[in-house]
């Protein structure tokens, strides 16, 4: 349908995935496997499923990727929560992260809305033209 890369809600996705590796990398060694894993595959979701959502052949189909996008980032919410209340980031890192992922979500939900409007347009009967016209 479109090249996911133009979306401004990829790309923000995609800059907080790099965020996330990048504070990530100070967690605990033994976290690797827990939270360290969970958190980066958790975030790297939600920029994923927009991708392949973009490339589905109908809007619904895009809108349901992105449904799935905005559920995986607010799993990121609370793991990043789980992370703090650990003390494995600060306060400054962690309302840093929220305030994107926040910024994500609100515009995940928007684009959502919007392809959704383009599929009920499509979906829509529409109605016979009189011979008059």
């Amino acid at each position: 349908m479109q090249n996911y890369r133009k979306l401004n809600v990829w790309q923000s996705s995609h800059s907080f995935i790099l965020d996330v590796y990048s504070v990530t990398k100070a967690f605990p060694s033994d976290e690797r496997y827990g939270l360290i894993s969970q958190l980066r595959r958790a975030c790297a979701s939600v920029s994923t499923n927009i991708a392949e959502g973009s490339m589905r052949s109908s809007p619904a189909a895009f809108a349901f990727f992105l449904e799935i996008a905005a559920s995986s980032a607010t799993e990121c919410d609370c793991q990043l929560l789980i992370a703090r209340d650990l003390g494995y980031l600060s306060v400054e890192e962690y309302t840093s992260l929220v305030t994107d992922l926040t910024s994500i979500r609100r515009r995940l939900a928007r684009l959502r809305s919007e392809v959704l409007r383009a599929a009920n347009r499509q979906s829509a009967p529409r109605k016979p033209q009189s011979k008059n016209q």
